[in-house]
């Protein structure tokens, strides 16, 4: 019996995909939560036998500088001239203001802050890629490198104008892309059932709805052609082929590798080089410390709440942070809180905060009954992974799409952060806990996020690995990115059709007059 399985196992590596391990790869990420991204799969690569090189800024918040599974360089990059991620909890401040107008008109206010943001960033980045571009030494060591890859995550632009500038394949770690979801940018996404990035819909809209999603796309379009493209104009003349944009370069990456799948999204068009790994960070759950351990087991029959607001945003208003402390006191179930700041002065003992929290290995635990999150992509999926109900409290970006489809599948509330009170709190938690519906629905979405071929991290070393061992995907590129827009909507088709139908009927209406002019002279002449 063991022959068998032998022969078949040496006949699959004889036969198999050419081995490319101990490539060279290049790895531009993004700070902060998309660098937890990014750091897992580099940890499978490096298991793999593969050689990265990290670029990071010198002050990164989060990307190590000495680091077992890469080596890295430092360059300028947008954390250099950005003052900290206080920032954003300044950010957070004017989103909870902008919350209070009416539903129609918050969110294009919320992507007017975002687009304030993006086009300061976007002078920063350009001023940096001209200084790593006018930098030879540097230069002169990425090209001797031999990179056989760039693996990139294109929220920000740098790896993308980077690579495309030494000629290497490409590929995105991608869920955000200049403004808004990746997604948008590679696929076709007709407005009237692709809700666009920020606009809060769903994928069935009336008139009024799609009305205000082709306003969001007209924004988004405004957006990267008056506020983003013309940041890195200069850098392109100095650097690039005449014609070249930064959409352009987007578009030519042979890999899209979305973090997200339509267990959570809604059904939409996609491209042949757009591969789905929502959820590829996610695992099963590991031992808890022992006195994390002790608080879990402490709750009995009740379970515990798990409450995190991600990696960005520090603090919530102090009138926020004491309804909520307020409301978890008046539960039977134990809370772990993730929190940064001042202990509000309405916490129960029932309530446990710590500055960082183990919360994959937390969501895992069978005592977890429910996760207060901000919506984050990472914390969503890990949701959706172990089957925990939601109660959001989307603060920037894209937690408030991202909720809102949790929300459509039953599976999560959503509330304001700005105007929460104890009593809306504690009645929105209690109906998360004992109302069956959330966590049937949840667990359903778990259950379909299970039920692929190959897990979302095998799916991704795949495509990576294929880009490597076939030197680029460029076969998978559809030829609708090289066309001009009106050959791409058929326009002067149209105008073609239109011009011989018109030619038609003018002749036809000449044709008529003719004939009819020939046969009233005929009749003169008989009278």
């Amino acid at each position: 019996m063991m022959i068998p399985i032998f022969l078949t196992g040496f006949c699959f590596l004889l036969l198999g995909p050419t081995c490319c391990c101990g490539s060279r790869i290049l790895v531009v990420p993004v700070d902060g939560s998309h660098w937890i991204n990014m750091e897992v799969i580099l940890r499978e690569l490096h298991s793999r036998g593969h050689i990265m090189t990290v670029l990071r800024s010198a002050k990164s918040w989060y990307i190590p500088n000495n680091s077992s599974i890469f080596t890295s360089v430092n360059v300028t990059m947008l954390e250099d001239e950005t003052e900290d991620m206080n920032y954003y909890n300044k950010m957070l401040l004017d989103v909870m203001e902008c919350r209070r107008l009416p539903t129609f008109i918050r969110t294009f206010y919320q992507q007017y802050l975002i687009t304030s943001l993006l086009a300061n960033g976007h002078g920063i980045m350009a001023r940096s890629i001209a200084r790593i571009f006018d930098d030879p030494v540097f230069m002169k060591t990425m090209h001797n490198s031999k990179f056989d890859l760039i693996i990139t995550d294109p929220a920000l632009p740098i790896g993308v104008i980077l690579g495309s500038y030494l000629k290497l394949p490409m590929v995105f770690n991608v869920r955000w892309i200049n403004t808004g979801e990746g997604h948008l940018t590679i696929a076709p996404s007709p407005v009237s059932y692709v809700p666009v990035s920020g606009s809060e819909l769903h994928d069935q809209m009336e008139f009024v709805e799609r009305t205000k999603n082709m306003l969001h796309s007209i924004y988004s379009f405004v957006e990267q052609h008056v506020f983003i493209n013309p940041a890195y104009s200069d850098l392109f003349q100095r650097y690039f082929p005449p014609g070249t944009d930064l959409l352009s370069l987007e578009l030519a990456a042979d890999i899209w590798l979305v973090r997200t799948n339509f267990v959570f999204e809604f059904p939409r068009p996609t491209m042949p080089n757009v591969v789905y790994i929502g959820g590829f960070q996610c695992t099963k759950a590991g031992p808890l410390p022992v006195e994390l351990e002790a608080f879990m087991q402490s709750s009995g029959e009740h379970g515990v709440v798990v409450m995190s607001l991600g990696s960005l945003v520090s603090a919530l208003p102090r009138e926020t942070t004491e309804a909520i402390a307020a409301a978890f006191a008046q539960l039977p179930q134990k809370v772990v809180w993730r929190f940064v700041g001042d202990k509000p002065s309405s916490l129960g003992n029932n309530t446990l905060l710590v500055k960082w929290l183990p919360q994959n290995d937390l969501l895992g635990h069978p005592k977890t009954r429910a996760f207060v999150a901000h919506g984050g992509t990472n914390g969503i999926y890990e949701a959706i992974y172990h089957g925990v109900p939601v109660l959001g409290l989307p603060l920037l970006f894209d937690q408030f799409d991202n909720l809102l489809r949790l929300k459509v599948r039953g599976a999560a509330r959503v509330m304001e952060a700005g105007s929460l009170t104890k009593e809306d709190f504690l009645e929105a938690l209690q109906d998360i806990l004992e109302t069956p519906s959330y966590r049937n629905n949840i667990q359903r979405l778990s259950k379909l996020h299970h039920d692929q071929p190959m897990s979302p991290m095998e799916t991704a070393i795949f495509w990576i690995e294929y880009v490597i061992r076939n030197k680029g995907a460029a076969h998978l590129q559809s030829a609708g990115f090289s066309l001009p827009w009106y050959s791409y909507f058929c326009l002067d088709v149209a105008v073609l059709i239109v011009a011989l139908f018109g030619a038609f009927v003018w002749a036809s209406v000449l044709a008529c007059q003719v004939l009819c002019c020939r046969r009233s002279r005929r009749k003169r002449k008989a009278e």
